[in-house]
């Protein structure tokens, strides 16, 4: 009797910690790919790559990397959609949500390279300061926005410009909707909806006319939803596409 009673609680142990590792493993999940047009890999927070498809999973500590011609789309838990360029690679530096206390979520991305167009979900709408991008020059605060971003070092030549040079060298933003913050050990400037900025090497933020700002933009069969032909934001009534 007491060999079957050792075999029960043994069999109970194992079985609480399988039901424990799952949970772990759920609570991971930040969110996952819902549009892919090419290749995109994750390196994962244990020295793991995983190439990712679409339903895939993208976990905290993720380093996302898109190949060239490759866009990829991505929904958070909280609502939160990102959708990044080609030839970038973000960094899913931290992400808590929780649907009952969404004030207490937080989700920190870094870019580390290319750019990305993205719209606020519960985290950023219940507590801006919980939800930032970092990037090599500043940090993006963003308070219920639909933003793009764009980094350059030596590698936007095919991005047009109004002038139709390549740009220079730094962040570019733009707002299609709410606002946007952005803050680095020079300065500290906040963007409407309709500005654009740039942040420099060693410099402050600045607003720069629309003729000389910098829109990131993506393809529609990336940016809009699918069978509803809608974007995921509107501003001024009008369709806004991520």
């Amino acid at each position: 009797m007491g060999k079957i009673l050792t075999r029960i609680s043994a069999v109970s142990f194992l079985a609480g910690i399988i039901l424990f590792s799952s949970s772990v493993l759920a609570a991971t999940g930040a969110g996952v790919v819902t549009h892919l047009s090419g290749t995109l890999t994750a390196k994962r927070s244990d020295g793991t790559t995983k190439l990712l498809s679409v339903k895939s999973e993208v976990q905290q500590g993720d380093l996302l990397t898109t190949e060239l011609e490759t866009y990829a789309r991505i929904k958070f838990t909280d609502g939160s959609e990102v959708v990044l360029r080609p030839g970038t690679q973000m960094k899913v530096e931290a992400y808590a949500f929780d649907s009952a206390k969404p004030e207490s979520g937080n989700s920190l991305l870094s870019l580390v390279k290319g750019g990305f167009r993205a719209v606020t979900g519960l985290i950023g709408k219940t507590n801006h300061a919980n939800a930032n991008f970092n990037t090599p020059t500043a940090t993006i605060g963003i308070r219920g926005t639909h933003l793009g971003a764009l980094f350059c070092q030596n590698d936007c030549g095919g991005v047009p410009t109004p002038t139709g040079k390549a740009p220079d060298n730094g962040l570019y933003v733009d707002v299609a909707a709410g606002a946007i913050v952005v803050t680095n050990p020079l300065g500290t400037q906040v963007y409407q909806v309709g500005q654009f900025g740039f942040v420099g090497p060693n410099q402050p933020p600045i607003i720069v006319p629309p003729q000389q700002g910098i829109q990131v933009t993506m393809p529609s069969n990336i940016s809009q939803n699918k069978g509803s032909g809608q974007g995921l934001g509107k501003t001024g009534g009008s369709e806004c596409s991520i």
